[in-house]
């Protein structure tokens, strides 16, 4: 299994002696406001489901996602997060070249890799805030069959007009263009950016409910397309049972039109913009410290020369019990990278002074001074 994700506060809960819920994980892309109220009582209401076998293909769940977003069930899947269909990509395309514009999520290199594909990065720069520019493919990029997109992107935030992106995909309209929208639902543009609905034949739309509702130990993700091969291929290659009972019993939740679920996400929306305005404020005031536009919930943040990543969330977990997402590991990404995902805003602004202290060079690794956290807490 390859790891290097967010989220390994189990880690470092052993290395600290504390239990897991001492550490503020702000490693992880999930919203602090979830889950959403009514939710987890609903779950304790239908424990008994997990005496019995769920939907095998949970079209109850594909169902209700189909009427949310107006989208022909036939043409959605509904898996063990969208992890489990980017690992089944290979396969499915029978790739040989992949095109991943990055610095992006690993997984996507990661499991185009196992399956023996040969992979071709498009890196966007520091210099221009990451935003890629769809020109023409040049002459390596062009023998690429497969292309991935993380819009908004992951970890740096910024994302793609909907124009932009659809005309990228007409023009390339003999590959097939993987558009993972993880993280669109914190974004006000996913209503007139999301491609959800997108009647292009070489594009899949990767959908979660993992982020945006705070469930990611339930693992749910949809694939979308409005190619019927490309579904019947997925749909061939699924174990039957993929989505767990109370993963199903979530999702109907979630997708019932009865369900407040607009409201939550629209609350979540503006809690995220004032938290990222907020941060900015902070961290601009810093020259040594650069912090990128982000349309999401986490802010990547480079730091000054003489201050490495992983040795600031390191002292930063051992001395505060706050864990923040090294991004060394992201190709395209150097040493200096971090990413901060917003949580409550207490935390939000101690850390966001805690760096400008690191930045103005308040002592060396194992001398800094001690920042007081007490009593921020990870609930929101």
């Amino acid at each position: 299994m390859l790891t290097g994700h967010g989220g390994n506060y189990h880690y470092w809960a052993s290395v600290l002696g504390c239990p897991p819920d001492e550490i503020i994980d702000m490693s992880s892309n999930v919203n602090p406001l979830g889950p959403m109220d009514g939710l987890v009582e609903r779950l304790r209401n239908r424990m008994e489901t997990i005496g019995a076998l769920p939907e095998a293909d949970a079209s109850g769940v594909i169902r209700r996602f189909g009427r949310r977003y107006g989208i022909d069930p036939a043409r959605v899947l509904v898996g063990n997060g969208t992890t489990q269909f980017i690992y089944a990509l290979p396969g499915i395309l029978d790739c040989r070249n992949v095109l991943i514009f990055g610095p992006t999520y690993s997984d996507y290199a990661d499991a185009f890799r196992l399956g023996g594909a040969a992979l071709v990065h498009r890196l966007a720069t520091p210099e221009a805030d990451f935003c890629h520019a769809l020109d023409d493919l040049d002459a390596e990029e062009r023998d690429c069959d497969t292309v991935v997109i993380c819009n908004p992107n992951n970890p740096t935030g910024n994302l793609i007009p909907r124009d932009a992106l659809e005309n990228f995909c007409r023009r390339n309209d003999r590959r097939t263009i993987v558009v993972d929208e993880s993280y669109l639902p914190f974004s006000d543009a996913e209503e007139t950016g999301t491609l959800l609905g997108s009647d292009l034949p070489n594009v899949i739309v990767l959908h979660s409910l993992s982020k945006i509702f705070r469930i990611p130990g339930l693992r749910i993700g949809f694939a979308i397309s409005a190619n019927p091969q490309l579904i019947r291929r997925f749909r061939q290659a699924q174990q039957p049972w993929c989505v767990n009972a109370l993963a199903q019993e979530a999702a109907c939740f979630l997708l019932d039109p009865q369900c407040p679920t607009d409201a939550f996400i629209a609350e979540t929306r503006r809690f995220f913009e004032a938290e990222k305005r907020a941060m900015v404020e902070i961290l601009s005031k810093e020259a040594g410290l650069r912090v990128f536009p982000s349309a999401t919930s986490f802010l990547l943040v480079r730091l000054p020369a003489g201050l490495s990543a992983s040795s600031v969330v390191e002292e930063t977990v051992r001395t505060h019990r706050i864990l923040l997402r090294d991004c060394s590991n992201f190709h395209g990404l150097d040493s200096r990278f971090l990413r901060v995902s917003l949580k409550t805003s207490e935390a939000n602004r101690l850390v966001a002074q805690w760096l400008c202290r690191l930045a103005r060079g308040i002592g060396k690794r194992g001398g800094w001074e001690r920042f007081d956290f007490t009593g921020v807490s990870s609930a929101p």
